[in-house]
């Protein structure tokens, strides 16, 4: 008896730290689907820099043996914004369709002259992320790292942020997210400011005010340099997000919407 109880007691333990790894948590979702399409203008104070478009592919994806939306953000300057530097990159993500997690990003960096490529598997079962990238004219790289549970890229940190209902929330109430970005882990704090009405170039709609606290890095001035707004509907997509960046001020204004889940909420005149 005392040769097989130390057995028994490894296999329970083994058999039930496998059911544990093998579930994913489950998030309600009823403001994003396939097919849904955003289309922005990138505002360097008076000057429209450049464009971004982000979309939901048509169909569902799978990555792990999991069903995951394909979410794409591609940002370009514009013809005129190119003489001073030429920006054309894409990030992509796939998230679970019922836990809204990353099982794969995706970076095409292409930055005057500066490039980067990076691609991010992540494994929640096992909470590792293997990170590859290639920068110019240097050899490929791999790296594995440890992450926390339910660890967001920056793409699907946004959608898991619209699946998250806010109207029994407090001004000033808070909301944690783990993220995974340049091969480090963060948390990343956000604050509920309230709700307002903001001016977009797709007309005047009620929105929902976010402040994500930034980890320092060389890009934002402060921990709230930026501020973002979901519309303050079913949807809550993005409508504009304001930066305060070291090289100066960034708005992001929605100018069109496509095939969106629900009707978008515009304030009335």
């Amino acid at each position: 008896m005392k040769k097989t109880l130390p057995i028994i007691l490894i296999v329970l333990a083994a058999t039930f730290g496998f059911v544990t790894k093998d579930r994913l948590r489950t998030i309600p979702n009823e403001s994003f689907s396939s097919g849904e399409i955003l289309k922005y203008k990138v505002h360097y104070g008076p000057i429209t820099a450049a464009e971004a478009v982000i979309n939901v592919a048509p169909t569902i994806q799978y990555v792990n043996g999991r069903p995951c939306y394909s979410a794409t953000v591609y940002g370009k300057t514009t013809s005129s914004f190119d003489l001073f530097i030429r920006i054309r990159d894409t990030w992509q993500s796939y998230i679970d369709t019922a836990a809204i997690v990353p099982h794969r990003s995706f970076r095409n960096i292409e930055e005057g002259d500066y490039r980067k490529r990076e691609t991010v598997d992540f494994n929640h079962f096992k909470n590792t992320a293997l990170v590859e990238k290639k920068k110019k004219h240097k050899d490929k790289e791999t790296s594995n790292y440890k992450i926390p549970d339910n660890v967001q890229d920056v793409v699907s940190g946004f959608y898991y942020l619209r699946t998250i209902n806010y109207d029994n929330m407090r001004i000033g109430e808070k909301v944690n997210v783990q993220g995974f970005f340049d091969e480090e882990t963060f948390n990343m704090e956000v604050t509920y400011k309230g709700k307002e009405v903001v001016s977009t170039k797709a007309g005047d709609i009620k929105a929902i005010k976010l402040t994500p606290k930034m980890p320092n890095n060389d890009m934002f001035k402060g921990e709230n340099s930026i501020v973002v707004y979901l519309s303050d509907d079913k949807n809550k997509i993005p409508v504009m997000i304001q930066a305060e960046m070291f090289v100066g001020s960034v708005k992001v204004n929605l100018y069109e919407y496509k095939n969106l889940k629900h009707k978008i909420t515009l304030a009335k005149n």
